[in-house]
């Protein structure tokens, strides 16, 4: 966006609508990113099946079953995208959404990995493309935030204030939709301005926003951040409280919990014990539950299955390496053992598993993890061919992947 990030950190992050042209961006449109050509390679030649496209026309979203089909021999899958059914939608004025293009681009997917590890919140990335003087869907609100990138042709947005702010995953438009309408239709809005290829616009979650192609066909990324809030913290807090005997207790028998005068007393004892929870509860145990809860939002860095495992065969001191991009980790140290002790061993936790290393790697593991480039060899605290055990186990856990060499 236009401005210094931190300004926008500040001052617009899921507070404040905010428009960049062209010309205020330091790079020259997103054609690097996404094209009208990469929807027809996608469209045709990718083998797409849904959910990675969705159809729709002024709010209403076509049924599957009118865009899929088999994929002849050998691919009878029934749920493929059709090409010659998306031409036929499109020609008649629908909107296509390609969905999750962070999975399925390879720009795409570069370029989710980064902004992901940057922003801390997971990124999701669509694409509409919407034919001349069309619109996919009516004023609405998203419970993510979003980047808009307009790719090719131009597209009238109109954003408005919310009407109820910083909505939750759980709490869609559709719960406000009257409320929605009347603002769209009556309230001023903060931006109302046609977005031309290379332009950008940020929507934070909860600001109404609507958008009709002009002239030609429209094409724009949207690229969605899945913000992570206090009350993602309260629930898992509220989560971790199953620890508590005291809060698992069983209420009364006869207990009608319709009834404020029965409620009313064990919600001041479940006030008291919870506020006693809250005070005890150790930030390590809630950052557990966050990792296993949020670090599987984002994939990292793609790993070519058969490239690396060659690498791993020909690994060797002297060997360039590198951490993969986006590939969520955290270190918690261990100590070493004293005459008559064992010691704790030092633990990396990755999402979906947590593996160990003896206290004395903590410097070389430290190192390998800090995004630069090194050579097997060059890591502090360990000799040689304990880097070269060390890296291999890393690499084989796909945490290590080859540097440039």
């Amino acid at each position: 966006m236009a401005g210094h990030p931190e300004d926008f950190a500040t001052n617009y992050w899921g507070r404040r609508a905010l428009l960049s042209p062209a010309a205020e961006l330091p790079a020259a449109g997103f054609a690097d990113l996404f094209s009208l050509e990469a929807v027809d390679e996608l469209l045709s030649r990718r083998g797409l099946r849904t959910p990675f496209l969705r159809i729709a026309k002024n709010g209403s979203v076509v049924g599957d079953n009118q865009f899929t089909g088999p994929g002849g021999a050998g691919a009878e899958i029934g749920d493929q995208i059709r090409d010659d059914k998306v031409a036929q939608l499109f020609a008649s004025g629908h909107t296509v959404v390609l969905q999750a293009l962070h999975r399925t681009w390879p720009a795409l997917v570069d370029f989710s990995t980064q902004l992901a590890s940057e922003a801390g919140h997971p990124v999701q990335i669509n694409a509409y493309i919407t034919p001349a003087e069309s619109q996919g869907f009516a004023a609405h609100y998203d419970v993510h935030d979003v980047f808009v990138l307009q790719v090719a042709g131009e597209k009238h947005w109109t954003v408005h204030e919310p009407v109820h702010l910083d909505p939750l995953r759980n709490q869609p438009w559709t719960d406000h939709s009257q409320a929605v309408a009347d603002a769209a239709r009556d309230q001023q809005p903060v931006v109302d301005a046609v977005l031309r290829p290379g332009d950008a616009l940020y929507v934070p979650r909860g600001f109404l926003h609507s958008a009709k192609a002009l002239g030609g066909v429209s094409a724009h990324l949207t690229i969605g951040l899945h913000t992570l809030t206090r009350y993602l913290l309260i629930q898992e807090l509220a989560a971790l409280a199953a620890n508590e005997v005291d809060l698992r207790t069983a209420l009364p028998l006869g207990f009608n919990p319709g009834d404020p005068a029965q409620l009313a007393p064990e919600l001041e004892k479940v006030k008291a014990l919870f506020a006693d929870h809250l005070q005890t509860a150790a930030p390590e145990a809630l950052a557990a539950r966050l990792r296993r809860r949020t670090w599987s939002g984002n994939r990292p860095a793609p790993l070519a299955p058969l490239a690396h495992a060659a690498a791993i065969n020909n690994l060797a001191i002297g060997t360039t390496l590198q951490a993969r991009q986006g590939l969520n980790h955290h270190l918690t140290p261990g100590t070493a053992g004293t005459p008559g002790t064992a010691g704790t061993p030092l633990r990396l936790h990755l999402p979906d598993r947590t593996i160990t290393f003896p206290a004395d790697a903590l410097e070389a593991l430290t190192t390998a993890l800090s995004g630069t480039p090194f050579k097997v060899g060059d890591l502090p605290g360990l000799a040689p061919e304990d880097q070269l055990v060390l890296t291999r186990r890393l690499m084989t856990e796909a945490v290590l992947v080859t540097g440039p060499q």
